[in-house]
């Protein structure tokens, strides 16, 4: 287990993502998802409002996690994570939108509480103080514990922990944004923040939309509606380094290459887990596996060559 910053939560090295919940995976398939997660070891689920409403217009995710909890009975061993922000008529972080989201998200998640409630997106339209301030509100009745920022800039994120710190109010303890060997801009001033204010880094695009799978290559057709902008990855003489890189790696550990990709992730510095989905059993398999899995320097170095 780690812990996320310096909070009380303790997390498996491996984030289960859940936007796939009610889009490409119905409820049996999620349930199934979530039931091997957790009897492999893992108690982080990360969800939000808007998964997957930008295609089916519900919060189904929500939905079939808190439906989940309350049949297992395991809600007090899961560290639950979800959204404000992106869901259609309640965008932005105003307090009034933190504070019906919050109530709608925990009345579909069927508790009384969220772990880590993140802030989806930046809302440059509302000041810094008001955002924090009605996070804070939230974290004194304790509707929820901790909160994150998600999909923020450098300067954006150390202005947000500034005026915490000045307010005396809630502060962010992680930051969730994209992170892969495909997607590497996080390794600027973004990580530069994240180590300097003892955050956690909770990166989310683990796969690269599934391109580091090993599914995707020269020639091969994928049946999946992110194949298009995996595949996009592969026009250039840098992805198809990525894929042999990991192949090689892969054949020689005899693992698969999602779970080199995952390994290499979670290695980095400041990283606490990556988060990352899977619509059966038989895909979340390999991601687990490579929560166990430890490259040599030499690997990972191989892998950051290839993808620079």
């Amino acid at each position: 287990m780690r812990s996320i910053g310096t909070t009380a939560l303790s997390v498996f090295p491996l984030c289960l993502g859940t936007n796939v919940f009610g889009w490409t995976a119905d409820r049996k398939a999620a349930y199934a998802v979530l039931d091997a997660y957790v009897e492999g070891g893992g108690n982080f689920i990360d969800t939000a409002d808007v998964y997957p409403a930008w295609v089916t217009g519900e919060s189904t995710s929500e939905t079939y996690i808190g439906d989940w909890m309350v049949e297992r009975g395991n809600r007090d061993a899961i560290v639950l994570a979800t959204k404000v922000g992106m869901l259609d008529g309640l965008t932005g972080l105003s307090p009034r939108t933190i504070r019906t989201a919050v109530e709608n998200s925990l009345r579909r998640l069927r508790t009384d509480r969220i772990d880590l409630y993140w802030a989806h997106v930046d809302d440059p339209g509302t000041p810094l103080a008001d955002t924090l301030a009605a996070f804070d509100a939230l974290v004194r009745e304790g509707k929820i514990r901790y909160i994150g920022a998600s999909n923020h800039t450098a300067p954006r994120l150390a202005e947000a922990l500034r005026v915490s710190d000045d307010e005396g109010i809630a502060r962010y303890v992680a930051l969730q944004q994209q992170y892969n060997l495909m997607e590497r801009e996080y390794e600027g001033p973004l990580r530069a923040v994240v180590e300097r204010e003892g955050l956690s880094s909770i990166p989310y695009g683990a796969l690269a939309r599934g391109f580091l799978t090993g599914k995707y290559a020269p020639g091969v057709s994928v049946d999946s509606p992110r194949a298009e902008r995996a595949g996009a990855y592969l026009e250039s003489e840098r992805g198809l380094r990525v894929v042999d890189a990991l192949a090689k790696i892969a054949a020689e550990r005899a693992a698969e290459p999602a779970s080199v990709a995952i390994a290499w992730l979670a290695a980095q510095p400041t990283v606490t887990t990556p988060i990352a989905s899977a619509r059966t059993p038989e895909q979340l398999r390999p991601l687990m596996a490579g929560v166990a899995l430890r490259l040599s320097a030499e690997e990972l170095t191989t892998l950051a060559e290839a993808s620079g």
